[in-house]
């Protein structure tokens, strides 16, 4: 994880294998501030909740297919949520639990994460899904493909066929249009919803806008919509307009499969989360010291040993190429781009060991599976070191549709900084001549600037003044401040996995930032968006995964999604209360942070995802147990 070069510290000793937090590395970091309204009966609240989550939170996770059904819910179930709009400027509060408004008896159509950019109700104009209810779409391939993946999400809990048709002029009649059109207000991912009494209507200039309209679509149909199999419910969308687009065209999270690997199955479970609140990014952080987990042809020793270990010694694993083409391909169907990283110079212990050939002393070291950092690189002076970089890279750039090629360049301390500018440049070329933009931690800022380069800056402060002057240079940034969006840090002090070397970041501190301003002299139009990283050192499990993006990842994804005019905490957290019981019906593990209002509900029944108890109340969701 990303900190600038140094020169020539003393070696480390892999053999010791150090597991340590990052706060032993970075003892001048800032701890959690306190932040405006919170309440210690909230702490309290949040610690009790971790303790609680100790023991289950190792639980095996299961996928939707495996989860009994939940109980139906009826609107009378929902408590009620005030509207907001992008024209509502009132000013950003920290209410108390006793200050909460009650949740609605009804979804409303500001009630969509992220903010939509307008929203216009219309009283009296609601719209109720039935079993007749047909998609239609205009007559285009990838058009299509959309209308049937929203068939897909809405069939299970409602029991409806909702056949497909194609038409050349799509018309609502009663049920739900997807129509492309020529819109240059919209853009390549912005959309505009019609909702009346006689049916739904979803424009937008690209299929990309079409996937984002559907996704606000599931938003407002009752909570109960997430259920895998069918819930007597009455399916209204609420009345109105809603025209929408994102302020920021890279908007992602990352996940790091090198410390702890994950399979395939869990990795589509991720997209899934992202698309559901319009992230269009997932970074793979694919290798490192404990593990290399993507298959190279002309270097095949990097996953069959250097993919053989994870933290911990566990059995580690690796994406075959076929496992690899089945996430991009998975991935591109949501409108999700894969960014792939290899690591380099440092962070390469994994490729080390598989090749020795490749280290600066020639002897490949074994296995490492602690959790130390900055000890490993590659030899900056062999040109066979180039030779593998370029093998990799263009075996990797061959399998990925997307533009980018992220190369790392975080905490190569034992690289000097002369050398580690020279390796940069030339990775830097390499990654050119694949036909992809390079991608690289902010460490990678001092090297010469190449076309459209990227900065991933993951920084505590926002004065910066070396990826300010790369910026000047060309450079283009996307925000990830470890002390907001590292989605491994702690909840609160008790939260039983995690780290708090950036300090800690509950609910409120993953929302107080605005990425716009966020880095001094770096102006808005250099930002090309945010990144919300998840790294895995002490996170093991899908449901570990799930417990540490959910709630914080929607709150990364209105920052990057929304108007800076929509960004209101006390608006956020009370559109955010309704999607717990989305959460639930799908079976997500999450935290329930005690800054939100979440809905009471009932008692999940026997046999059913273990809960977590965060507060006071007779429901809690969450991380899903074995079955009997």
């Amino acid at each position: 994880m990303p900190t600038a070069p140094t020169a020539d510290p003393e070696p480390l000793d892999p053999s010791r294998a150090p597991a340590n937090e990052r706060s032993a590395r970075h003892p001048d970091l800032p701890g959690h501030p306190d932040l405006p309204g919170h309440e210690p009966a909230a702490a309290e609240l949040a610690r009790a909740a971790t303790r609680a989550a100790d023991d289950l939170l190792a639980a095996p996770a299961r996928t939707a297919e495996d989860l009994p059904a939940l109980p139906a819910r009826t609107a009378d179930d929902l408590p009620a949520l005030p509207t907001r709009t992008a024209d509502d400027q009132s000013p950003r509060l920290a209410p108390t639990a006793d200050d909460l408004p009650t949740l609605p008896a009804r979804t409303r159509l500001g009630d969509v994460v992220p903010a939509p950019e307008r929203v216009t109700p219309v009283p009296d104009a609601d719209f109720v899904l039935t079993a007749d209810a047909v998609i239609r779409v205009s007559a285009d391939a990838a058009a299509r493909t959309v209308a049937g993946q929203l068939a897909a999400l809405l069939r299970p809990a409602t029991g409806h066929p909702l056949p497909v048709t194609d038409a050349a002029r799509p018309d609502p009649a009663g049920g739900i249009t997807l129509a492309l059109v020529d819109s240059d207000d919209l853009g390549r991912e912005g959309y505009r919803l019609e909702v009346t009494s006689d049916g739904v209507r979803i424009e937008a200039a690209t299929p990309a806008g079409l996937f984002f309209g559907a996704q606000t679509v599931r938003q407002l149909l009752p909570p109960a919509i997430e259920s895998p199999t069918p819930v007597a419910e009455r399916w209204t969308l609420p009345g109105g307009s809603i025209t929408d687009r994102p302020r920021f065209p890279y908007r992602g999270a990352m996940l790091d499969v090198a410390r702890h690997f994950f399979g395939v199955p869990d990795v589509l479970r991720v997209i899934d989360h992202l698309a559901r609140y319009k992230l269009n990014h997932l970074h793979l952080h694919l290798t490192d010291d404990q593990g290399w987990r993507i298959a190279v042809d002309s270097w095949p020793r990097l996953a069959e040993v250097g993919g053989a270990n994870e933290v911990g010694g566990g059995p580690g694993g690796h994406y075959t190429r076929d496992d690899y083409r089945r996430i991009v391909a998975y991935a591109a169907e949501r409108h999700v781009t894969v960014v792939p990283e290899i690591d380099l110079p440092g962070h390469t212990h994994a490729a080390l060991s598989a090749y020795g050939e490749l280290a600066p002393d020639r002897v490949a070291p074994p296995p490492y599976t602690g959790t130390e950092v900055g000890f490993s690189y590659v030899d900056p002076t062999s040109e066979r070191t180039y030779e593998f970089v370029a093998d990799v890279l263009a075996e990797i750039a061959a399998l990925t549709p997307g533009p980018w090629l992220h190369i790392g360049g975080d905490e190569a301390f034992k690289v000097r900084p002369d050398t580690y500018a020279d390796f940069v440049e030339r990775a830097q070329r390499i990654v050119a001549d694949t036909g992809r933009t390079v991608v690289g931690w902010h460490q990678i800022a001092p090297a010469a600037h190449a076309e459209g380069r990227v900065l991933q800056w993951w920084g505590t402060t926002g004065d910066d003044p070396v990826t300010a002057d790369a910026v000047q240079r060309g450079a283009r940034v996307v925000l990830s401040p470890a002390n907001h969006a590292y989605l491994d840090m702690k909840y609160a002090p008790d939260t039983p996995i995690g780290h708090d070397w950036a300090g800690l970041i509950d609910l409120p501190r993953a929302y107080d930032w605005d990425p716009g301003a966020h880095l001094t002299d770096v102006p808005a139009d250099a930002v090309l968006g945010v990144e919300a990283p998840l790294w895995t050192e002490s996170i093991t499990s899908l449901a570990e995964v799930e417990f540490m993006i959910f709630p914080r990842l929607p709150a990364l994804a209105e920052l990057g999604w929304s108007p800076r005019a929509t960004h209101d905490w006390a608006g956020f957290r009370g559109r955010l209360a309704g999607h717990g019981p989305r959460w639930t019906a799908a079976g997500i593990a999450f935290h329930r942070s005690p800054e939100v209002p979440w809905p009471a509900g009932r008692p999940a029944p026997a046999g059913s995802p273990a809960t977590i108890p965060t507060q006071p109340g007779p429901e809690e969701v969450a991380v899903p147990t074995p079955s009997a």
